[in-house]
């Protein structure tokens, strides 16, 4: 058994998705937070088609899925796709405590960086390609040492 299974939680953890979960939004809804006996404290949570916990929404989620879906009202993140999964390196109250974090799935990502979206006047989407990306250098070529990756 691990350690995070002797606290049962009812929203997500980071042991919930583990390296990853594929998950559509349902539904977003503020949630008493509060511990029992404590006073409320009301939370905004996103609820999963494939999960029966929520995830309790904290504002860096929240930005990185109003730029996945390209939306800011969460009423339209309904139906969206995204990854959750553990990452280590999330902080709080400044040290190191991991947590979830969301991504959009990897085509998701692949098309949005293809063809970003800018706003025009009166808010219409100008659809823009990106420019093409120089061909990678021949290994002969590489100014790189050989067996070292540049970083």
């Amino acid at each position: 058994m691990h350690v995070s299974q002797l606290k049962q939680s009812k929203f997500l953890t980071r042991a919930d998705v583990g390296t990853g979960a594929l998950v559509t939004i349902s539904e977003v809804f503020q949630e008493n937070v509060a511990k029992e006996g404590a006073p409320e404290e009301l939370k905004w949570c996103i609820q999963f088609s494939e999960l029966e916990k929520p995830m309790v929404l904290n504002s860096t989620n929240g930005q990185i899925i109003a730029q996945i879906t390209k939306q800011d009202d969460t009423d339209n993140w309904k139906g969206a796709k995204v990854v959750l999964f553990d990452d280590p390196s999330v902080s709080f109250g400044g040290k190191l405590v991991g947590g979830i974090r969301v991504r959009a799935p990897r085509g998701q990502a692949a098309k949005a960086a293809s063809a970003p979206t800018t706003h025009g006047p009166m808010g219409k989407p100008i659809h823009r390609q990106m420019p093409a990306q120089p061909a990678p250098q021949d290994q002969a070529e590489s100014s790189e040492p050989e067996g070292e990756e540049p970083f």
